[in-house]
């Protein structure tokens, strides 16, 4: 007969608690601030120039975004991150589907495209 194995309390656990959400480079930082004694809040990168949600989409935000180490990065510049990637996605969507009605309709004295050509 097996003896059943003890249960670790959920506050033991190593996968409790607010740490399981939080990456190396958050945990570093709130370390670092905590041993200075000053507040957990970062907005020292608000101050660095452009914020993430301040820049206008297109090929300087969609940079930042592939350069940034997301595992760096704080709760807030996380969701900074996200709600710029969003915004950078639906952006992109837009030109997509102007690309698409722009090439299944043309507009007036344009050529026609090269499919159209073959099949007359």
């Amino acid at each position: 007969m097996q003896t059943p194995s003890p249960e670790v309390p959920a506050s033991e656990s190593p996968h409790a608690g607010p740490l399981k959400a939080m990456s190396p480079g958050v945990v570093d930082y709130l370390f670092r601030q905590l041993v200075t004694g000053k507040s957990s809040d970062d907005i020292q990168w608000e101050r660095e120039g452009v914020s993430l949600s301040a820049q206008p989409e297109g090929a300087e935000l969609a940079r930042r975004l592939g350069e940034t180490d997301i595992d760096a990065l704080t709760p807030v510049e996380l969701f900074h991150y996200v709600r710029a990637a969003q915004r950078l996605a639906a952006w992109a969507e837009g030109l997509r589907q102007t690309a698409v009605g722009r090439y299944c309709h043309p507009g007036p004295g344009e050529p026609p495209r090269a499919d159209e050509v073959r099949r007359r």
